[in-house]
This record gives structure tokens, sequence and C-alpha cells, in this order.
């Protein structure tokens, strides 16, 4: 008896395609069955109401609002209070005078700044009450030209 030519693969990959075949005759019966039931416009729109929340019916007239265009703004508005214009009082919370650094934590906003040995007017230690001016520097803002209150 002659063995058939025809492997487990092919036999496989026959059976795959004739599933395929199936499924895509299947895909475009049904497409043509239900090509004269597509869905009119007014169906398909959508609306946003009053709240902003998707809704199918349109929103009631009575509830528009009306904006001033000159009042909205857009985008974040410029920075008017320059940072080191005024002199800031705070207590240090933390000095290494080994390697020259500390933090000190602003009375009125509780922001803890980085300050440099070489910004100090006087000596100082830890939970000194200080004045303050602020700069900003590569990493954030820092205080400099302290002084002990």
């Amino acid at each position: 008896m002659a063995k058939s030519k025809e492997t487990f693969n092919k036999r496989e990959k026959e059976i795959k395609r004739q599933k395929q075949r199936i499924e895509k005759k299947e895909k475009m019966d049904e497409r043509k069955a239900n090509a004269g039931k597509s869905k009119s416009l007014d169906d398909m729109l959508a609306y946003i109401d009053e709240n902003g929340n998707i809704s199918s019916t349109p929103p009631d007239p009575k509830k528009f609002k009306t904006f001033n265009a000159e009042e909205i703004e857009i985008g974040v508005p410029k920075h008017t209070d320059e940072p080191g214009s005024d002199v800031n009082e705070g207590v240090i919370d933390y000095f290494n005078e080994s390697k020259g650094f500390g933090f000190i934590i602003d009375q009125q906003r509780n922001d803890r700044l980085f300050f440099h040995v070489n910004n100090l007017q006087e000596q100082v230690r830890e939970r000194d009450r200080v004045t303050y001016d602020v700069e900003r520097g590569a990493k954030g803002l820092n205080a400099v030209n302290i002084r002990k209150v």
C-alpha cells in the first residue's frame, strides 16, 4: 500500500482555509441581508447636554448658557509676583555645616527652600528664625541673603 503524500500539517492548514472561506462567505451574506437596514443620520447623532454629558436627545434651549468671549482665559495667566521681590521669614529646618547647605521652612507658605552657606550673611543654626530673599535656581527656588531675626 502506498502512503498518502499529505502530511498532518497540510491537512490542518487546508481545514483552516476552508473554515476561513466559510466564515467570510457568512459575513458577506449577513452584510447583503442588512444592507437596507442602515441607520438614519438622526439615529447616529449624539448631543451634549448642559452638564457636558453625551445624550441621544437634543439639549433644552431654555438651559443654554451664554458666555462673554473676553472673559474666557486661554492658558495660564502670567505670574506677576516676582520671587525675590520681598523679604520672607522662616525657620531653619535642617543645616549641615560640614557640607554647607540647609533648608528653611517658610512661615507663610510652608514651603521648604534650599540654601547654601555662601548665601548666609551671619552664622546660623537649626531652629533659628531668619529673614531671606527668594531666588530661582537651577533646581527650584533658593533662599539668599539670609539673616537672623
